[in-house]
C-alpha cells in the first residue's frame, strides 16, 4: 500500500490535477499551467550533454588526426594511396567528431535559452556544413599531395577553397 501511495505521489501531475490544487488555494493566485509548471522537473541546463558533446569530439577528433597521420606518413614512406579516404575506419571517427560537436553547440545554445529542438537542429546544420567543407578541403589537399602539386595554403585567400 505504501508503495502504491508513493507511485502516486512521484506520478506526473496533469492539468486537471493542478486545476484541483488551484482550488484548494495553497497555491495563491496561480492558475492551473502555472501550477503546472511547478510540478515540472527541470533538467536543464544540460551541462552534461555539454561535456559529453565535447568529449566527444576531442576524442573522435584526436582518432581522426591520427589515422590521417598513419596514412600520410604511409605515403611518405611506402608511397601507399592517399586517396580514397571515405572508408569505415576514417568516416567512422569524423562522423563521431562532427555529432560531438553537434552535441556540444546544441547543449550550449540550450545554457543561453534556446529550445532543445531548435538548438540541435542549428547545431546539426552548422556542424555538418563546416564537417562537409572540412572534409572536401581535406580530400582537395590529399589528393595534391598524393599527385606532387602541393603547394602553401594562404588562408587569407578563400577563393581558393571554392
Amino acid at each position: 500500500m505504501t508503495q502504491l501511495l508513493a507511485a502516486l505521489s512521484t506520478a506526473p501531475v496533469t492539468l486537471q490535477q493542478a486545476g484541483l490544487d488551484q482550488a484548494s488555494g495553497d497555491f495563491g493566485d496561480l492558475d492551473a499551467l502555472e501550477i503546472l509548471l511547478e510540478y515540472a522537473p527541470l533538467t536543464y541546463p544540460p551541462y552534461m550533454l555539454a561535456g559529453i558533446g565535447l568529449a566527444m569530439a576531442v576524442l573522435c577528433g584526436l582518432t581522426f588526426a591520427k589515422m590521417i597521420q598513419n596514412r600520410l606518413e604511409g605515403w611518405k614512406q611506402d608511397r601507399l594511396a592517399l586517396l580514397p579516404i571515405s572508408n569505415l575506419e576514417t568516416t567512422l571517427p569524423y562522423a563521431g567528431l562532427v555529432i560531438g560537436v553537434t552535441l556540444f553547440i546544441g547543449a550550449s545554445l540550450q545554457v543561453f535559452g534556446f529550445a532543445a529542438g531548435a538548438a540541435l537542429l542549428v547545431a546539426f546544420v552548422l556542424s555538418l556544413l563546416t564537417g562537409g567543407a572540412l572534409w572536401v578541403q581535406l580530400e582537395r589537399l590529399m589528393a595534391q599531395v598524393q599527385d606532387g602539386t602541393f603547394r602553401a595554403v594562404d588562408f587569407d585567400n578563400f577563393d581558393q577553397f571554392f
